[in-house]
This record gives structure tokens, sequence and C-alpha cells, in this order.
């Protein structure tokens, strides 16, 4: 059974709190992304293995736009490291992140163990809109 063919409600649903059409490609996305309840943090590059590892076909260009759509529907958030490295979370709560320089991998940091007492003032006619903290962690 494909992952198209699966029970989809959890998948399905998701999509609609986004206000997206469940296409087959979306669906697909979507169940390697949340099908089992749990968070991601992905990258363009590791869903499109995740895909090829099934008998689905999803091009890297449309995971990469799949990933967009899910970002600007509200359904995931975009992570940049180093300014040019993009990992994707399905986690949407406010939460800073560990960024693990020796596998490149990105996982939740506990945010009730988190400070921030003071933020600089921004400039006039702008407004925070939100505040990413990743720590970048190296093994010992």
């Amino acid at each position: 059974m494909s992952n198209v063919d699966k029970p989809k409600s959890l998948c399905q649903d998701w999509l609609a709190e986004g206000g997206l059409r469940p296409t087959r490609q979306r669906m697909v996305l979507a169940d390697l992304l949340v099908g089992d309840g749990q968070n991601r943090h992905v990258t363009a590059e590791s869903l499109f293995d995740a895909v090829s590892a099934t008998e689905e076909r999803v091009s890297l260009a449309t995971v990469y736009n799949t990933l967009r759509a899910f970002c600007d529907a509200g359904l995931m958030r975009e992570i940049t490291v180093d300014g040019s490295k993009s990992y994707f979370d399905t986690n949407m709560s406010d939460h800073p992140h560990f960024y693990w320089e020796d596998t490149a991998t990105l996982s939740d940091a506990p945010a009730d163990q988190l400070q921030i007492s003071c933020l600089p003032d921004v400039p006039e006619g702008a407004e925070i809109a939100k505040v990413d903290v990743v720590i970048r962690l190296r093994r010992t």
C-alpha cells in the first residue's frame, strides 16, 4: 500500500488547517512530515531522500515548492542556519533549537529553560515579528 492509499485524515486535517488542497504530492509529503503525529526538522534534501525511499515519485523542485507552501500556510516554520541552510520545523510553538555542527542536524531545545531578559530597541517604524534562537553545539 502506498503512502497515498493510507488512511488520510491526519494529513488531510493538517493541510486543511492551512487552507491547502490535498494534492497527491502534498499528501505524500504531509504523510512523511506529520503522518505519525510526531514533529520533524527536515531539509528539502532530507525530505526528498525520504520520498525517494518510498514508491512515490516527487521531484526535488516540488519538495522545495511544497515546503514553501506549507510555511506560507502557517503549517511549518523555516529555521535558517549559516544564512544559507534551511530547516523546516513542523512544531509551530515558540521554542529554541540546538544545531549539531558535526551532523548538521537540528533538534528542539527545552523552551522552559530559555530566558531572554532584554531585546534591543528596534528601529522606528519596525516591530519584532519573532525571535529565533539557535544554539550551536559541538561534541566534546
